[in-house]
């Protein structure tokens, strides 16, 4: 873009959020750059603080034919969803942090863009509440981005639909229309509502519509959300840690009965590289624990809530103990030197730094889709093979199984870590990366969250969603302002 109409843009949107909230130094948008340097660097970044602001920044775009990228969690954007794919103004929502409203009865809260997950577990816990967390996210990442993505959770029984933990939100669709999706559609303001009792927790609406299913997993091409009502559980009065360390194989056969039956809150499978990343942070120490994992790990954790909790903690261990002993395993207090209260600091919060997928070797290209858990094993085995060809070290990929929505289905991640100053070793990395997408596909794994390269692969193989969804983008975004040329969106 020209000089002068940079600055002529940058004239207009300082008319929206101020002249301080509009940025074009490079040193500033290369954060919003993907570390691998796939995709274009933005022209601009500019960091509303209201939705109103929003709104009309999304107005402005459709007069003047904007590409507008809305990002709120910080640096480093790894995947790609938020890397703009031509020149763009970047829509930072992280200056957008409050938590609109927190109700212990209702076990809900509202929060806006760029609440991070350490300020809604520290703001809930104050009222006897806790957040639904993904595996160690990083300090900076926004509970709304994580959920519109559909990250996991890791506790499973409490992810009951795709959608949860998020419920309702407020969007500002492509054409500039704010919209509320469920309940907090109304009628009435949200203060309206609340004083009759409505707490903004039902997801469908209006109506029979669900429009917050076409706004997630949609990387911004749909619209920009403002806030969104989000569940949260009972802080437990007791918690415990346990571990299984056995074949992949005996750990499946135990855990479908645990699952079926709710009874653990944490429960995750990890290989011994995956396990000793979350729980150590050097490289040589994490070498050293990985050495000592013989199969994986599963960790679960049990809880117990106001009434009877030691009572409740007891049974369920005991009844625990019997399904192990039936699938020929053992709970235990400790993994290779690990103990339960080392895990429970290390999973009851955001990651430290460095990044936990960042501390074996300073890089990760992250590979996840969903599966059934009887088929983790056929993907773990070509996962291992093609390492072999490619020639990464098996010991450098990590593998996390998620059981999501009450183990009906699992969220499988390979996480291949890499030296990021070395193009050899990085490569290396991108070109196993590649082949274990495709081999992945081809062997039944849905890419439900497709970024780069993987949303070709994913769309071509269902020609219907995506003329289905074309339909959607022209009604909710009919000039192509949100995110161009992400997904099947292909705009001209």
């Amino acid at each position: 873009m020209a000089v002068k109409a940079v600055e002529d843009l940058k004239e207009r949107l300082a008319g929206i959020v101020g002249e301080t909230s509009v940025n074009d130094d490079r040193n500033d948008l290369l954060q919003y750059a993907r570390p691998d340097g796939d995709g274009h660097l933005p022209t601009c970044v500019v960091r509303p603080v209201n939705p109103e602001q929003v709104t009309a920044l999304v107005v402005l775009a459709n007069e003047t034919g904007l590409n507008l990228v809305p990002v709120s969690s910080g640096p480093p954007h790894a995947r790609g969803g938020t890397a703009p794919e031509s020149g763009a103004v970047m829509v930072d929502l992280s200056a957008m942090d409050r938590i609109v409203r927190m109700d212990r009865r209702n076990k809900v809260a509202i929060v806006e863009p760029g609440v991070t997950f350490g300020r809604l577990a520290s703001e809930a816990s104050k009222v006897g509440l806790k957040a639904l967390m993904p595996l160690l996210p990083r300090q900076r990442k926004s509970v709304l981005a994580s959920y519109l993505e559909r990250e996991p959770i890791i506790i499973p029984k409490y992810h009951w639909d795709a959608t949860d933990p998020l419920l309702c939100m407020e969007v500002v669709f492509g054409t500039g229309d704010m919209f509320r999706t469920g309940s907090a559609a109304g009628p009435g303001s949200l203060e309206q509502q609340w004083e009759h009792g409505e707490a903004q927790k039902n997801p469908m609406g209006p109506g029979q519509t669900d429009f917050g299913r076409l706004v997630q997993g949609a990387q911004g091409t749909m619209g920009i959300v403002t806030w969104g009502s989000v569940k949260l559980e009972v802080m437990p009065s007791e918690h415990r840690i346990y571990f299984v360390n056995d074949s992949l194989e005996r750990l499946i056969e135990f855990a479908y009965p645990v699952l079926r039956r709710k009874m653990a809150d944490e429960f995750l499978i990890l290989d011994g590289t995956a396990f000793a990343t979350t729980m150590r942070g050097g490289a040589a120490e994490i070498g050293d624990l990985a050495g000592r994992i013989p199969g994986y790990v599963l960790v679960l954790g049990i809880s117990g809530y106001e009434y009877f909790p030691g009572e409740r903690v007891t049974y369920l261990v005991n009844d625990m103990a019997d399904l192990a002993k039936e699938a020929g395993v053992a709970l235990t207090r400790s993994a290779a030197g690990v103990d339960h209260l080392e895990a429970e600091r290390a999973l009851s919060g955001p990651s430290g730094e460095p990044y936990y997928k960042h501390r074996m070797k300073g890089g990760s290209r992250d590979l996840f889709f969903l599966t059934t858990l009887d088929r983790v094993p056929a993907f773990t085995a070509a996962m291992e093979s093609l390492a072999q060809e490619h020639g990464h070290p098996v010991g450098e990929i990590g593998t996390y199984i998620q059981p999501i929505q009450h183990g009906r289905t699992v969220h499988l991640e390979f996480d291949i870590y890499f030296d990021p100053g070395s193009a050899k070793d990085a490569a290396r990395a991108g070109g196993l990366f590649s082949a274990a997408a495709k081999a992945c596909q081809e062997m039944g794994g849905f890419f439900s969250r497709p970024y780069g390269p993987w949303a070709d692969m994913a769309f071509e193989a269902c020609p219907d969603t995506v003329d289905a969804l074309l339909k959607v983008k022209r009604v909710l975004d009919p000039r192509g302002v949100m995110n161009r040329n992400k997904l099947c969106f292909k705009e001209a």
